[in-house]
């Protein structure tokens, strides 16, 4: 029995959303503050600031007073176990560098995942007060409306979004990569955002989404929130998505999407 009958998933996504709303309001509160104080982690491009902890450290005080059995995983604060069964995967800003530029494509990020399995999601867009959810099993909604992903029918007529990592090294063969895909699709684009961009391959704004370089926190979420709307998603190799490769687009590209970054 999947966690959303299990474990009430109308309930836990009621708090999600709480949660992702609350964190979305200190976020734009920071953005208008002006150009926070930024630190770095791995690399010169991989950002961090007072806002990302801010966020985390407001989702998991809602989660946690909520249901303090449950376990943690999030971007800035690691791994803490729980024993529910229940674990939250959170991403307390996705799109780091664009919220220090003042560009409005960031979001809050949360997930409720069971033996590995994401069972909810919401991702909050502040900027456009925004809120995607899925329930596994029950669908995908923008404020409380279905969405279903786009008909494209081939790669040629595709909208086509990734990603850039923050290691020198592999930007180098994502660039490479992007440049043989726009040679194959309609368009491509680039927000900052995984969990935006799997929302908006939800949306049917996007007709596909892929990205080499993302950790589950990225994607957990948006994943289940395409899924939910119709999107096949996966790995380059079919599998669930990974590290490795991520895949979110209307069905009937995949198999040409994937066969075209399946070497990358």
């Amino acid at each position: 029995m999947s966690l959303a009958h299990a474990e009430g998933g109308a309930a836990l996504l009621r708090l999600a959303v709480r949660a992702a709303h609350r964190a979305g309001e200190l976020l734009l509160e920071g953005a208008a503050a002006g150009p926070p104080e930024v630190r770095t982690k791995s690399s010169a491009k991989d950002l961090v600031t007072a806002f990302d902890r801010g966020s985390e450290a407001c989702v998991v005080e809602i989660l946690t007073a909520a249901r303090p059995d449950d376990g943690i995983l999030g971007e800035e604060g690691g791994e803490r176990p729980g024993g529910s069964g229940v674990r939250w995967v959170i991403d307390p800003l996705d799109g780091t560098a664009n919220f220090v530029s003042g560009y409005p494509a960031f979001v809050v990020s949360i997930a409720a995942e069971r033996a590995g399995r994401t069972e909810v999601g919401v991702v909050y867009d502040p900027s456009r007060r925004e809120t995607f959810t899925a329930i596994r099993g029950r669908g995908a909604a923008r404020d409380g409306l279905p969405l279903t992903v786009s008909g494209a029918e081939r790669l040629e007529q595709a909208l086509v979004s990734t990603g850039f990592s923050s290691d020198p090294a592999t930007r180098d063969r994502q660039a490479a990569l992007a440049a043989r895909v726009v040679a194959r699709v309609r368009d491509i684009r680039s927000s900052g955002s995984a969990a935006l961009d799997l929302c908006w391959v939800a949306a049917g704004r996007l007709d596909a989404y892929y990205e080499s370089g993302t950790r589950l926190w990225d994607r957990a979420a948006g994943a289940l929130i395409a899924e939910e709307a119709g999107a096949w998603v996966g790995g380059a190799d079919g599998r669930p998505p990974c590290d490795a490769m991520t895949i979110a687009c209307a069905p009937k590209t995949a198999d040409a999407l994937r066969a075209l970054v399946g070497h990358a």
